[in-house]
């Protein structure tokens, strides 16, 4: 029984890094989307979004977003002390509201920069957020074939380094993937790796919206000093 025993460690802990070394990057990507997306809908997605969005020494941020991708539709309404946000655009149309008017002073529109690009760029950062990890099959997108046996806020883990095009993006990324159900568990970018600039996130708890596994906490902290820049909750009616 003890000579059992003993195989069956050596077994398991063979078996792990002998696992992580048959899969390539590409490989361990579609086993975590199978996870996140079972049904295979992302291109098809219409979600709304409600979060509950942190950041230290500012008032919290109620936040609604509608994203319609197969319309190419967004729409970010967001309550910030007293002033209600909208933002909208899709392929053809741009809108601007504050607190229900589209006569937006100058002043404003220089507090919450009002314009087309910068809510396009917004769009971008909410869908591709909340679009993981089945965004990283974008085109441009370039995942590394090794899978990286590690660990990731103590808990070991698989990882795969994501790099993009030029005319995509310069940053690097690392992706990091529950072992057992391959749920990405969190990540992190760099603008310089050789610095350890940037900043990595942490994803805790999930919830089941329109069939999507998402997470249901998102904390975001700085690779060089770990300090605490924000949170956003996910939340559900």
């Amino acid at each position: 029984m003890k000579n059992l025993f003993t195989l069956s460690l050596a077994f398991c802990c063979f078996y792990l890094p002998v696992f992580a070394q048959s899969l390539t990057g590409a490989q361990l990507l579609e086993k975590s989307i199978q996870y996140h997306d079972p049904e295979q809908k992302w291109a098809s997605a219409s979600l709304q979004l409600q979060l509950l969005e942190k950041r230290p020494g500012a008032p919290d941020r109620q936040t609604i977003i509608h994203l319609d991708l197969p319309k190419d539709f967004f729409r970010l309404e967001q309550w910030r002390g007293e002033d209600h946000i909208i933002r909208q655009v899709s392929e053809t149309t741009c809108l601007h509201q504050l607190n229900g008017s589209e006569n937006i002073s100058e002043q404003d529109n220089q507090k919450y920069q009002f314009d087309c690009q910068r809510t396009k760029r917004i769009r971008n950062y909410y869908t591709y957020l909340w679009g993981l990890p089945m965004k990283l099959k974008d085109k441009g997108t370039i995942i590394d074939k090794e899978v990286q046996n590690t660990q990731f806020e103590g808990k070991d883990c698989y990882a795969i380094k994501v790099t993009y095009d030029p005319e995509v993006g310069a940053d690097t990324w690392y992706f990091y993937f529950d072992k057992t159900t391959f749920a990405l568990i969190g990540y992190r970018f760099y603008h310089d790796e050789g610095q350890n600039d940037g900043e990595y996130i942490t994803l805790e708890g999930e919830e089941i919206l329109n069939g999507f596994r998402l997470p249901k906490t998102r904390k975001w902290f700085v690779n060089k000093d770990d300090e605490f820049l924000g949170e956003d909750i996910l939340q559900k009616d």
